[in-house]
Protein backbone atom coordinates (compact mmCIF):
# COMPACT_ATOMS: atom_id res chain seq x y z
CA UNK A 1 0.00 0.00 0.00
CA UNK A 2 1.37 3.25 -1.00
CA UNK A 3 0.66 5.76 1.90
CA UNK A 4 0.35 9.67 1.36
CA UNK A 5 1.41 10.91 4.45
CA UNK A 6 -0.01 14.65 4.23
CA UNK A 7 -3.61 13.08 3.38
CA UNK A 8 -3.39 10.43 5.89
CA UNK A 9 -2.50 13.34 8.58
CA UNK A 10 -5.34 15.28 7.77
CA UNK A 11 -7.89 12.47 7.88
CA UNK A 12 -6.61 11.31 11.01
CA UNK A 13 -7.11 14.57 12.70
CA UNK A 14 -10.18 15.24 11.53
CA UNK A 15 -11.35 12.10 12.51
CA UNK A 16 -9.80 13.05 16.30
CA UNK A 17 -11.93 16.18 15.35
CA UNK A 18 -15.27 14.04 15.44
CA UNK A 19 -14.69 11.87 17.94
CA UNK A 20 -13.70 14.72 20.36
CA UNK A 21 -16.67 17.43 19.43
CA UNK A 22 -19.36 15.69 17.66
CA UNK A 23 -19.65 12.67 20.19
CA UNK A 24 -21.77 13.05 23.66
CA UNK A 25 -20.10 13.89 26.58
CA UNK A 26 -18.25 12.57 29.44
CA UNK A 27 -18.55 9.01 27.03
CA UNK A 28 -16.93 10.97 24.21
CA UNK A 29 -17.19 8.12 20.88
CA UNK A 30 -18.83 5.44 22.96
CA UNK A 31 -20.87 2.69 20.69
CA UNK A 32 -24.45 1.81 21.93
CA UNK A 33 -22.75 -1.52 23.14
CA UNK A 34 -21.23 0.30 26.18
CA UNK A 35 -24.47 2.03 27.51
CA UNK A 36 -24.45 1.35 31.08
CA UNK A 37 -21.13 -0.46 31.52
CA UNK A 38 -18.08 1.87 31.68
CA UNK A 39 -17.41 3.17 34.91
CA UNK A 40 -17.43 6.99 35.09
CA UNK A 41 -14.09 8.12 37.16
CA UNK A 42 -14.02 11.60 38.39
CA UNK A 43 -11.25 14.15 36.95
CA UNK A 44 -7.62 12.53 38.31
CA UNK A 45 -4.77 13.92 38.76
CA UNK A 46 -2.95 13.85 35.37
CA UNK A 47 0.09 12.34 36.04
CA UNK A 48 0.65 10.37 39.33
CA UNK A 49 3.97 8.89 38.04
CA UNK A 50 8.03 9.30 38.09
CA UNK A 51 9.23 8.11 34.09
CA UNK A 52 11.61 5.73 34.50
CA UNK A 53 13.47 5.63 30.90
CA UNK A 54 13.91 8.59 28.32
CA UNK A 55 14.26 8.84 24.66
CA UNK A 56 17.27 7.13 23.57
CA UNK A 57 17.20 4.26 26.06
CA UNK A 58 16.65 0.65 25.59
CA UNK A 59 13.49 -0.14 26.20
CA UNK A 60 12.67 -2.75 29.00
CA UNK A 61 12.27 -6.12 27.85
CA UNK A 62 8.83 -7.80 28.58
CA UNK A 63 6.88 -10.77 28.20
CA UNK A 64 2.64 -10.25 29.12
CA UNK A 65 -0.09 -13.03 28.42
CA UNK A 66 -2.59 -11.97 25.68
CA UNK A 67 -5.93 -12.73 25.01
CA UNK A 68 -5.11 -15.75 22.45
CA UNK A 69 -4.17 -17.52 26.07
CA UNK A 70 -0.31 -17.34 24.88
CA UNK A 71 2.45 -14.65 25.59
CA UNK A 72 3.88 -11.58 23.84
CA UNK A 73 7.37 -9.93 23.91
CA UNK A 74 8.63 -6.86 22.87
CA UNK A 75 11.63 -8.91 21.70
CA UNK A 76 10.09 -10.79 19.46
CA UNK A 77 9.08 -7.43 17.13
CA UNK A 78 13.16 -6.27 16.84
CA UNK A 79 13.37 -5.11 13.25
CA UNK A 80 10.19 -3.33 13.65
CA UNK A 81 8.45 -0.54 15.25
CA UNK A 82 6.62 -0.46 18.14
CA UNK A 83 4.04 1.39 19.69
CA UNK A 84 2.97 1.14 23.37
CA UNK A 85 -0.26 2.43 24.52
CA UNK A 86 -0.61 2.04 27.85
CA UNK A 87 -4.35 2.82 29.25
CA UNK A 88 -5.46 2.80 32.71
CA UNK A 89 -8.16 0.52 33.07
CA UNK A 90 -11.01 -1.45 31.35
CA UNK A 91 -14.25 -0.40 31.23
CA UNK A 92 -13.83 3.46 31.52
CA UNK A 93 -14.99 5.69 28.90
CA UNK A 94 -11.57 7.17 27.38
CA UNK A 95 -10.19 3.90 27.61
CA UNK A 96 -13.32 1.98 25.44
CA UNK A 97 -13.01 5.11 22.82
CA UNK A 98 -9.04 5.33 22.05
CA UNK A 99 -8.14 2.01 21.08
CA UNK A 100 -11.03 1.42 18.86
CA UNK A 101 -9.89 4.81 17.30
CA UNK A 102 -6.97 3.05 16.14
CA UNK A 103 -8.40 0.27 13.92
CA UNK A 104 -8.42 3.03 11.30
CA UNK A 105 -4.38 3.36 11.44
CA UNK A 106 -3.97 -0.43 10.54
CA UNK A 107 -2.82 0.37 6.92
CA UNK A 108 -0.48 2.99 8.22
CA UNK A 109 1.22 0.77 10.70
CA UNK A 110 1.84 -1.61 8.08
CA UNK A 111 3.14 0.34 5.77
CA UNK A 112 5.44 1.83 8.20
CA UNK A 113 6.56 -1.38 9.76
CA UNK A 114 4.51 -0.90 13.04
CA UNK A 115 3.00 -3.03 15.15
CA UNK A 116 0.62 -1.78 18.45
CA UNK A 117 0.31 -3.28 22.12
CA UNK A 118 -2.14 -2.37 23.96
CA UNK A 119 -1.40 -3.00 27.89
CA UNK A 120 -3.35 -2.58 30.89
CA UNK A 121 -3.30 -3.46 34.35
CA UNK A 122 -6.75 -5.62 34.28
CA UNK A 123 -6.64 -9.55 34.13
CA UNK A 124 -7.54 -11.52 31.31
CA UNK A 125 -10.85 -12.25 31.57
CA UNK A 126 -11.53 -8.25 31.98
CA UNK A 127 -10.01 -7.63 29.29
CA UNK A 128 -11.43 -10.22 27.06
CA UNK A 129 -15.28 -9.30 27.98
CA UNK A 130 -13.76 -5.35 27.89
CA UNK A 131 -12.14 -6.32 24.09
CA UNK A 132 -15.24 -8.06 22.99
CA UNK A 133 -17.25 -5.67 24.05
CA UNK A 134 -15.62 -2.74 21.77
CA UNK A 135 -15.17 -5.25 18.62
CA UNK A 136 -12.66 -6.45 17.00
CA UNK A 137 -9.31 -4.98 17.66
CA UNK A 138 -6.55 -5.43 15.34
CA UNK A 139 -3.50 -5.34 17.50
CA UNK A 140 -2.43 -7.86 20.67
CA UNK A 141 -4.03 -6.44 23.93
CA UNK A 142 -1.82 -8.12 26.90
CA UNK A 143 -2.40 -7.90 30.63
CA UNK A 144 0.13 -6.37 33.18
CA UNK A 145 -2.08 -7.96 35.99
CA UNK A 146 0.89 -9.81 37.92
CA UNK A 147 2.88 -9.46 38.92
CA UNK A 148 0.71 -6.21 39.35
CA UNK A 149 1.59 -3.73 37.40
CA UNK A 150 5.52 -4.49 36.69
CA UNK A 151 5.70 -3.65 33.19
CA UNK A 152 4.01 -0.32 33.32
CA UNK A 153 6.55 0.19 37.01
CA UNK A 154 9.62 -0.70 34.73
CA UNK A 155 9.05 2.03 32.07
CA UNK A 156 7.42 4.19 34.87
CA UNK A 157 4.28 4.73 34.63
CA UNK A 158 2.54 3.04 37.07
CA UNK A 159 0.62 5.48 39.23
CA UNK A 160 -0.11 5.53 43.06
CA UNK A 161 -3.28 3.52 42.56
CA UNK A 162 -2.64 0.87 41.14
CA UNK A 163 -3.41 1.69 37.70
CA UNK A 164 -1.10 3.14 34.85
CA UNK A 165 -0.71 6.43 33.11
CA UNK A 166 -2.44 6.91 29.70
CA UNK A 167 0.90 6.86 27.56
CA UNK A 168 2.51 6.58 24.74
CA UNK A 169 5.96 5.01 23.74
CA UNK A 170 7.44 4.29 20.11
CA UNK A 171 10.37 2.41 19.94
CA UNK A 172 12.46 1.61 17.16
CA UNK A 173 13.64 -1.62 15.35
CA UNK A 174 16.70 -1.57 17.42
CA UNK A 175 14.39 -1.38 20.78
CA UNK A 176 15.35 2.27 21.73
CA UNK A 177 12.85 4.45 22.97
CA UNK A 178 11.99 7.75 19.97
CA UNK A 179 9.05 8.95 21.66
CA UNK A 180 7.45 9.19 25.15
CA UNK A 181 3.85 10.84 25.68
CA UNK A 182 2.96 10.44 29.44
CA UNK A 183 -0.87 12.36 28.40
CA UNK A 184 -2.98 13.52 30.89
CA UNK A 185 -5.02 10.84 31.83
CA UNK A 186 -8.42 12.74 31.45
CA UNK A 187 -7.68 13.28 27.70
CA UNK A 188 -7.32 10.82 24.98
CA UNK A 189 -3.59 10.96 23.00
CA UNK A 190 -4.22 12.70 19.41
CA UNK A 191 -3.80 9.83 16.32
CA UNK A 192 -1.97 12.56 14.45
CA UNK A 193 0.57 12.59 16.59
CA UNK A 194 1.38 8.65 16.14
CA UNK A 195 1.34 9.42 12.53
CA UNK A 196 3.78 12.00 12.43
CA UNK A 197 6.50 10.37 15.06
CA UNK A 198 6.38 7.04 12.68
CA UNK A 199 6.84 9.22 10.00
CA UNK A 200 10.06 10.25 11.73
CA UNK A 201 11.28 6.49 11.82
CA UNK A 202 10.81 5.40 7.57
Amino acid sequence: MKLNSKKTIIYVFFFSLFLVFLSPAPSRGLSDAFSGTVYEPKELKPVDSILKVSVGDRAPDFELPDLSGSTTSLAQYLGKNVVISFVPAAWTPICSDQWPGYNILKDFFEGYNAVLMGITVDNIPSLYAWTKQMGDLWFPVLSDFWPHGEVADSFGVLRSDGTSERAIFIIDGKGIIRYIDVHDINRRPPLETIVRELEKLK
